[in-house]
Order: structure tokens, then C-alpha cells, then sequence
């Protein structure tokens, strides 16, 4: 009687234990796949001869420094420097951060803390309250620095 009772649940736990492969279904927006391909295609076009070239994103980034341009807790006063900013230094790159209560306005991506300070001394007569910060930044892009020189 153990036996056939020892047999039965050993079946019963053979039919429990056995498991069937799954089928995993994906479900995504069709866009998705267009945006990927759309990137795709920007980051390996070259422009036409005429066409205006924009500086490309940076790959890499490494420890460098920024100056702060301005920080409170007004979010169109941030956009409004930034943009009094582009309109006069259109070559440097500016970051907007928000680190609850305040907005955070840092310009530039400098290798060292010279180029910083050198920076920061052209911008003393415009913006009032500079400071400098040493951050992750964006690498320069050589290829086009290089071309921008030729």
C-alpha cells in the first residue's frame, strides 16, 4: 500500500514539476523603430556640400570644468539666461539643471581650470555670479575641430 501510495504522488509530482516553454510577445510602439532608424541615419549622413554643419554630439566624456552661470529657483528667469547667453557665446554649449529648489545654468566644456578661469574673466563684466565646477563633461569632437581649423 506505501508502494502504490509512493508511485501515485511520484506521478502526481512528475505533472506538477514539468514545465512547458514560455512564449515571450514584445509589444511596442511601430515608432519605436522608425525613431531608431531615424538616429541611425542622422549619425552616419554626411551633410551635402552648402549645407550648414552642425556640431555633432559628443561620444565621449571625461572630468573637466564649467562655469555656473546662474542658478535660482525661477524657471523662465534659468531659460531667459540662457538664452542672453546663446545670443552672446553661441560656440559654447549650456546645461540647465534642476536640483530641487533650483535651476542651474554651467556653460562650457573645459579640459582644465585655466580655460575656466579664462572664461569666467571674459564673462565677469556680463553675468554677476560666476562660479566654476569640476564635472563630467562632454570631449570635444576632434574631427570637427579639425575641420573647423582647415
Amino acid at each position: 500500500m506505501k508502494l502504490l501510495f509512493t508511485c501515485i504522488s511520484c506521478c502526481f509530482a512528475i505533472g506538477v514539476c514539468a514545465q512547458t516553454r514560455g512564449v515571450v510577445t514584445v509589444v511596442k510602439d511601430p515608432l519605436i523603430d522608425s525613431l531608431i532608424a531615424r538616429r541611425i541615419q542622422l549619425n552616419t549622413a554626411k551633410p551635402a556640400s552648402g549645407v550648414a554643419v552642425t556640431k555633432p554630439a559628443p561620444v565621449v566624456s571625461s572630468m573637466g570644468y564649467r562655469v555656473q552661470v546662474f542658478y535660482g529657483s525661477d524657471r523662465r528667469e534659468v531659460f531667459n539666461q540662457q538664452a542672453k547667453f546663446n545670443s552672446l557665446f553661441p560656440e559654447h554649449n549650456t546645461y540647465v539643471t534642476y536640483k530641487e529648489p533650483n535651476y542651474y545654468l554651467r556653460v562650457g566644456d573645459f579640459r582644465t581650470r585655466l580655460e575656466a578661469q579664462h572664461f569666467l574673466n571674459e564673462l565677469r563684466p556680463i553675468f554677476p555670479t560666476l562660479f566654476i565646477f569640476r564635472e563630467k563633461i562632454n570631449a570635444p569632437n576632434l574631427e570637427y575641430d579639425n575641420d573647423q581649423q582647415r
